[in-house]
């Protein structure tokens, strides 16, 4: 997190904790048919409550809220969280630890249901949602996303390390190199991604810490375009001291991200051409 982000962290969680939880469920707000999922870490439960609280301010509501944690959290939660349950919030509890259960196991609860995910470590702006759903009502078929990355390859075919997987303007745009990054909101439509998503022993040997590449593999064997929202919201809100535990270090600084691309692609197949 950058000093420069420290004023507007404490200013927007300030403002979230002074509202009332019962009137942010009650405001008469149009409600749209998604569900909104995440997870989270025991390092994380003595934010989460400002994180679900910036998703019951959003100006539309959604059908659900869910937070997987693991079962070993049961009777651990703070007050500030679980007073914050009720319709539409709940807490789902599982035996898994990984990132990927914040759609996975919301996809096998409610499978035709559109579902959006989000990250456990930001304050979401009020129209984020609403922005999220509107591109998705212009593309019904694709998956929308507030941030992307685009998967590149050198001139000789060689997958790039991750962190130049940006967008190269010189180049011919390719949309099947779209990568939807989960901190910025992705929505994915009811049957967009194969069924083999849920197969939890395979995501654990391919993509151990890197969901968001599983789930673009699963779009591509599905034939899903992804696709960055025309409608831009203003960018989530780091929370202060979050980021102590973090798959960043790990799945960026160390590249693991370009190893778990290659080893999800080469078995799958995967060919990202036009």
């Amino acid at each position: 997190m950058k000093v420069k982000e420290y004023p507007q962290s404490i200013y927007h969680t300030i403002r979230l904790l002074l509202k009332s939880s019962h009137k942010m469920r009650t405001d008469n707000k149009t409600e749209i048919p998604v569900i909104v999922s995440f997870t989270s870490i025991p390092s994380r439960l003595r934010i989460l409550h400002i994180v679900v609280r910036s998703l019951l301010n959003q100006s539309v509501r959604p059908e659900k809220i869910i937070l997987w944690l693991h079962h070993d959290l049961k009777g651990r939660l703070p007050e500030q969280l679980t007073k914050l349950l009720g319709n539409p919030f709940e807490i789902q509890y599982s035996s898994q630890t990984c990132s990927h259960r914040k759609l996975v196991l919301t996809l096998e609860k409610f499978p035709n249901k559109t579902i959006v995910t989000c990250d456990d470590d930001v304050i979401y702006q009020q129209k984020w949602l609403e922005l999220l759903y509107k591109d998705h009502q212009k593309y019904p078929d694709c998956i929308s996303a507030n941030q992307v990355r685009y998967i590149q390859h050198d001139n000789a075919g060689n997958l790039l390390p991750y962190k130049k997987w940006t967008q190269n303007k010189d180049e011919p745009f390719n949309s099947k190199a779209i990568l939807p990054i989960g901190v910025g909101g992705v929505l994915y439509p009811i049957d967009s991604l194969s069924e083999q998503v849920t197969e939890e022993e395979l995501y654990l040997k391919l993509t151990p810490s890197a969901d968001d590449l599983w789930f673009k593999a699963m779009s591509l064997l599905m034939g899903t375009r992804s696709k960055l929202s025309d409608f831009s919201p203003q960018k989530p809100i780091p929370i202060i001291n979050s980021q102590r535990e973090s798959l960043k270090k790990e799945n960026v600084d160390e590249d693991k991200n370009r190893t778990q691309w290659l080893a999800v692609s080469e078995y799958f197949n995967l060919n990202l051409k036009e």
